[in-house]
């Protein structure tokens, strides 16, 4: 049997078309021509420069595919915009309005050619569009809807020849602002009509300029100004050293698999940064509420009180990373840098260092040796750190943040594989941390095996890296379950002298000064991790309240437990603190309102449990327990 020449690919795949072209040809042939292979010659452009590849254009038909969804959605609302500006030059009689379909779909793959169900689809749903208008099937809908700045609007099921089920069909209200942020962005690499007759102009310039021209028109990225951002309005007053939020840089790569990448390099340069102490690093927590929101710059520097902010893409192919970045002084409204990085995957520790080392270089952070030495620490024993490795560490990161038993699971399981690969401090730390959580999930079958673990785990991270600000906070809460306050502090300062600006690093300073009744040394240290992080955890408000309340100063550690229930309803940790709280006022009503909280969260929860788990000195315990039996927390 002959070998088949086709194979299978998962592919999006955009068809388009002429609305009323047959009267568009019959009415003047010879301007119709002309008209369709200018506007073809512009979507190919487009195409090429969302990464697409044009597969055919027949007639008035165009079909092109993307390995990225987002790419395609994009290009086909850059598409129609484009289109629409050229159509105002021409007779209302003239102008050539296309339909566009966009579908997710499995495709045969014939040398240059691309067949089945997924391009029929496709056309589908370009049927179904009306003149200048997107529709896009359900899987592309499923695929884009969080992550592109678009409304849409629902059409309804609608059957599809020789496809089984009915298929949902989307409208893309593509009118102008609706995708303001992300399109834009976009846009960057693409231009309107008179930024084209820039560039045509430019390439006469090219010709008597040379080699210095072609880098400033093919390689420099064009880059839009923004609005500039009001000190007057922000949020928090603005910090007297260089401040920047680094927003969630979007995965382009069509793969939602992918996001723990594009996710964890952005937090590896949110953790870099955070160890300059010239800097003021916006938090993860409060950078990622931005992840996949239409949001426009000079709404996230007032928003979260900083000068600039760093956005960038990542776009992976294989053993290929594409990264793009920009930083821009929201205040003055400009870019000031940017940046466009194609590397093999293998270079990914010296392109984060790259990236990083202009920024700061922009802010005019001055980094003395011994810190350029350590800020990007990603080598172990005089080696680079085995590439994946350092993926399964990603990953392992990703998963522990959901903060889930289902995730701190994978987590775990994903920490082991990467150290089978190669041990490495990351994933030390990691697993460490798995264990602690499982204790406090209630999920060890033996805490003391599990604070053995996790100290083991964190000794050996520390062993590989020294400076593992993650390994030191594992250690301290290890210290901390101990009932060993004045070493979980030691090595909680440690943390902060290696990540002054790192909001956890603050936090935790602050939470193990409040366990050893150290409160006022706490509280400037919780204020600064809030300040850092201004969309933070429920749990950084707990522990500014524990502190005031601590202090007696109940009225104000009422306002932040319930900050923290405001951010997170069912914060376990809140009700416990708000049936303190309302104790020491003597409104008992409340304080059983939140205690039956507490019981609707945890029916198992008791005094012996707390006096069982919580790291707190006696008289402090001794205390709760009488408040709690007040309240009507039972005793076992």
């Amino acid at each position: 049997m002959a070998e088949e020449s086709f194979k299978r690919k998962l592919t999006a795949i955009l068809s388009a078309d002429v609305e009323g072209y047959s009267r568009l040809m019959r009415e003047d042939e010879e301007a119709t021509v002309h008209t369709i292979t200018d506007y073809r010659t512009v979507m190919t452009r487009l195409i090429e420069q969302y990464r697409g590849r044009l597969v055919d254009s027949p007639g008035d038909n165009i079909l092109a595919e993307f390995s990225s969804v987002v790419d395609a959605v994009n290009c086909g609302v850059e598409i129609q915009r484009e289109l629409a500006e050229r159509n105002t030059e021409l007779p209302e009689n003239r102008r050539m309005r296309f339909r566009i379909g966009i579908n997710l779909g499995d495709v045969l793959e014939e040398g240059d050619r691309i067949y089945g169900d997924g391009v029929n689809i496709a056309a589908r749903m370009e049927s179904l569009a009306k003149a200048g208008d997107i529709c896009i099937s359900g899987t592309v809908y499923d695929a884009i809807e969080n992550k592109i700045g678009l409304e849409y609007e629902y059409l309804g099921e609608h059957e599809v020849k020789n496809i089984d089920k009915p298929i949902r069909v989307y409208r893309v209200l593509s009118y102008p602002g609706a995708a303001a942020h992300r399109v834009v962005k976009a846009k960057k690499a693409v231009g309107k009509t008179w930024r084209n007759k820039i560039i045509a102009i430019a390439a006469v310039l090219v010709i008597a300029a040379g080699a210095w021209a072609i880098w400033q028109f093919e390689l420099r990225p064009t880059i839009p100004s923004v609005e500039p951002a009001s000190v007057e309005k922000m949020a928090f007053p603005l910090p007297d050293k260089p401040s920047i939020a680094v927003l969630p840089f979007d995965n382009l790569s069509g793969d939602p698999e992918q996001e723990y990448f594009s996710d964890g390099l952005t937090e590896e340069i949110i953790t870099g940064l955070s160890k300059i102490p010239d800097l003021f690093v916006i938090a993860r927590n409060s950078s990622f509420i931005y992840k996949g929101k239409p949001v426009k710059v000079q709404q996230v520097s007032e928003e979260l009180g900083v000068r600039y902010v760093l956005e960038g893409s990542v776009r992976r192919e294989g053993k290929r990373v594409r990264i793009t970045a920009q930083l821009i002084d929201a205040i003055k409204g400009n870019h000031i840098w940017s940046g466009r990085y194609d590397r093999e995957m293998k270079d990914i520790f010296e392109l984060q260092e790259d990236i990083m080392r202009n920024i700061t270089l922009e802010m005019q952070v001055k980094l003395i040796a011994g810190e350029e030495a350590r800020l990007f620490a990603h080598k172990y024993q005089g080696k680079a750190l085995n590439l994946e490795a350092f993926e399964k560490y990603l990953q392992a990161a990703w998963y522990f943040n959901k903060w889930t038993p289902e995730g701190n699971a994978m987590a775990r399981q994903l920490a082991e594989e990467s150290i089978k690969i190669e041990p490495n401090s990351h994933a030390y730390a990691i697993l460490a941390f798995t264990h602690l959580t499982d204790m406090g999930f209630g999920l060890s079958k033996s805490p003391m095996k599990s604070m053995a673990l996790a100290e083991e785990f964190a000794q050996k991270s520390l062993q590989l890296d020294n400076s593992s600000g993650f390994a030191r906070e594992a250690l301290a809460n290890i210290y901390l379950n101990k009932g060993q306050y004045d070493e979980a502090i030691a090595e909680a300062k440690k943390d902060l002298d290696l990540n002054p600006n790192a909001a956890a690093a603050n936090f935790f300073m602050g939470n193990y000064l409040n366990m050893a009744g150290k409160n006022e040394e706490a509280i400037p240290f919780l204020k600064k991790a809030i300040r850092l992080n201004p969309y933070p955890p429920s749990y950084y408000y707990v522990g500014l309240g524990r502190a005031y309340n601590a202090l007696g100063r109940v009225d104000e550690a009422v306002v932040e437990f319930k900050k923290a229930l405001k951010r997170q309803p069912n914060d376990f940790w809140a009700h416990i603190a708000l049936v303190s709280s309302y104790c020491q006022q003597d409104r008992m009503d409340e304080a059983r309102a939140e205690a039956s909280e507490v019981l609707r969260i945890n029916p198992k929860y008791s005094i012996r449990v707390v006096k069982g788990t919580w790291p707190l000195k006696e008289e402090i315990l001794k205390r709760l327990a009488e408040c709690f039996r007040k309240a009507g927390i039972p005793e076992e």
